[in-house]
């Protein structure tokens, strides 16, 4: 469940509001997310993965909302880890093969 954003790291893009399927977040008038229903998170990682500033963190526990203690997920090197792990962000090994548009796009132009 979603369970921090970490406004010192956060750019505000909006990102993690544009791609949540449960609306979980709220942008105030200057594009700041908050989390605004917490309840609703499915704990789908899509914001995390999303964001570009690796600001979000996703607690694996989708029943609850826990407490969490930014600092130990940082120093255990947690933050940000699932979009790693999904090859998002690293230029060095780029993980693109999900990305199907361009294949579909030539499959339905033949």
């Amino acid at each position: 469940m979603i369970a921090a954003i970490l406004t010192e790291t956060c750019t505000q893009c909006g990102t993690c509001a544009a791609v949540c399927p449960s609306n979980v977040f709220a942008l105030d008038a200057a594009g700041a997310p908050s989390i605004a229903r917490q309840d609703d998170c499915q704990t789908c990682f899509l914001c995390e993965l999303y964001c570009p500033a690796d600001a979000l963190y996703v607690d694996p526990d989708c029943e609850s909302p826990a407490e969490v203690d930014i600092a130990a997920q940082k120093a255990r090197n947690v933050i940000g880890k699932f979009r790693r792990d999904s090859g998002w962000g690293n230029a060095d090994a780029p993980n693109d093969h999900w990305r199907m548009d361009s294949i579909f796009a030539r499959g339905r132009a033949t």
